[in-house]
C-alpha cells in the first residue's frame, strides 16, 4: 500500500504541476476562452488512463496460466522501464519544464486554439498511463489489490490537493528534494517489481531456472511475519529468489541507482522551493 501511495502521490503531482503550469500561462495570456480545450484534452487523458488500468485488470482473464504469467512478466518489465525513464525524464527537465510546456501553448495558441486539447492530452496521458501500468503490476506482485488501490487512489487524491495548494500559493515545497527522495524509493520498488516480472516469466517457462533457490533467508525473515510482510508488500521482498531474480534485482539497482545519483550530484543546486502561481 505504501508503495502504491507514493506512486500515485508522485505521479499525481507529475501531472498536476503540468496542469497547474498550462492553466496559469493560458491565464496569463489571457486567453481564457481556450481553457474548455485544455479540460476537454486532461479529460480525454484521465479516461484513458482509467480504461488502461480495467484493461490490465480484466484483460488477462480466460487466458491459460502460462499466457498469464508471460503476459505479467512483460507488462512488469514494461512497467520497470516506464517508471525508470519518468525517474530521470523529470531530472532532466524538471527546470525546463515549465519554458517547454509555454513554448508548446504559444504555438498552439497562434491557431485555432484547438492544438491545446493535444497538450492537455499528451502531458497527462503520460503520467496516467504510467501510473496505471505501474500501479497494476506492483499490485499484482504484492497480491493485494484492495489495499494497493486505495493507496493508488490516497495518493492521488493526496498529490492533486498539493498541486492546487502549489498553484494557489499556499503550499510551498522543495520539489527538487522530494523528486530525489521519491526517485530513490521507486528505485527500490521498481528493482522488486522487475524482480517479480522476472519470476513470472521463469513460472512461464520463457527463463529457465524456475524452482532453483539462489538462497533462503526465510528462516532470518519468514514471509508470514509482520516485517517480511511489510517487506513483500512495499519492496516485493521473495525470502527465496532465484539467480535470475537476484542477477536483475542487483542488476538494476546498481546500475540505475549508480546513474541517478550521479545525476543528482551533478545538477544544480535547486532553489529552497518551489511554487505556481497565477501571475
Amino acid at each position: 500500500m505504501l508503495a502504491n501511495l507514493l506512486i500515485g502521490l508522485r505521479e499525481g503531482l507529475e501531472a498536476g504541476l503540468v496542469v497547474g503550469i498550462l492553466v496559469a500561462y493560458v491565464r496569463k495570456v489571457d486567453r481564457t476562452d481556450v481553457l474548455p480545450r485544455l479540460w476537454l484534452g486532461i479529460a480525454a487523458a484521465v479516461l484513458l488512463s482509467l480504461g488502461t488500468g480495467a484493461i490490465l485488470t480484466w484483460g488477462p482473464y480466460g487466458l491459460s496460466f502460462q499466457a498469464q504469467e508471460i503476459i505479467g512478466g512483460s507488462l512488469s518489465i514494461l512497467a520497470v522501464s516506464l517508471v525508470t525513464w519518468m525517474i530521470f525524464w523529470m531530472g532532466h527537465h524538471a527546470r525546463s519544464l515549465k519554458h517547454e510546456l509555454q513554448s508548446s501553448l504559444d504555438a498552439a495558441l497562434r491557431g485555432s486554439g484547438w492544438a491545446v486539447v493535444v497538450i492537455g492530452f499528451v502531458s497527462v496521458a503520460r503520467e496516467g498511463i504510467e501510473t496505471a501500468l505501474f500501479v497494476w503490476a506492483a499490485v499484482k506482485s504484492t497480491g493485494e489489490p484492495v489495499l494497493g488501490t486505495i493507496g493508488a487512489v490516497l495518493g492521488i487524491l493526496t498529490a492533486v490537493a498539493l498541486a492546487w495548494g502549489i498553484y494557489r500559493g499556499f503550499v510551498r515545497i522543495n520539489l527538487s528534494r522530494f523528486f530525489t527522495w521519491t526517485g530513490v524509493f521507486l528505485i527500490v520498488v521498481a528493482a522488486g517489481v522487475l524482480l517479480y516480472g522476472v519470476g513470472d516469466l521463469q513460472e512461464a517457462g520463457v527463463i529457465p531456472g524456475f524452482g532453483q533457490a539462489a538462497y533462503s533467508v526465510a528462516g532470518v525473515i519468514p514471509p508470514t511475519s509482520w516485517y517480511g510482510t511489510l517487506l513483500g508488500g512495499v519492496f516485493n521482498f521473495t525470502p527465496e529468489p532465484t539467480w535470475a531474480q537476484v542477477t536483475a534485482w542487483l542488476g538494476y539497482v546498481l546500475v540505475t541507482g549508480t546513474l541517478f545519483l550521479r545525476m543528482v550530484t551533478r545538477r544544480p543546486a535547486p532553489t529552497p522551493s518551489v511554487t505556481a502561481s497565477q501571475n
